[in-house]
């Protein structure tokens, strides 16, 4: 079974930036896409930002022009690089991640890490 593990969350004021990470560990597998999303309280669990292997990305709108997503395949390893925060990008992100092992292919996420914006 793969595990992913986050890191790097925290409490920053606006217009402050934070780095999470997130790696992937366990035996004989492969990794297509990771992403990152995230949950506030009270909402829906949403994308933030998505990479595949091929280093393509995607962002949602709210996003775009000031997080970076990023990975290091030999790692394993993906990481969102988030810049100009604001007081709504409060939540906990979690990551996720297309595993393959073997013949099957299945979705894997991260515990969660609680970013929190100050005004």
């Amino acid at each position: 079974q793969v595990q992913l593990v986050e890191s790097g969350g925290g409490l920053v004021q606006a217009g402050g930036s934070l780095r999470l990470s997130c790696a992937a560990s366990g035996s004989s597998f492969s990794i297509n896409y990771m992403g990152w999303h995230r949950q506030a309280p009270g909402k829906q669990r949403e994308l933030v930002a998505g990479i595949i292997t091929s280093g393509i990305t995607n962002y949602a709108d709210s996003v775009k022009g000031r997080f970076t997503i990023s990975r290091d395949n030999a790692k394993n390893t993906v990481y969102l690089q988030m810049n100009s925060l604001k007081p709504e990008d409060t939540a906990v992100y979690y990551c996720y991640a297309t595993v393959v092992q073997g013949k099957v292919s299945s979705g894997s996420w991260g515990q969660g890490t609680q970013v929190t914006v100050s005004s």
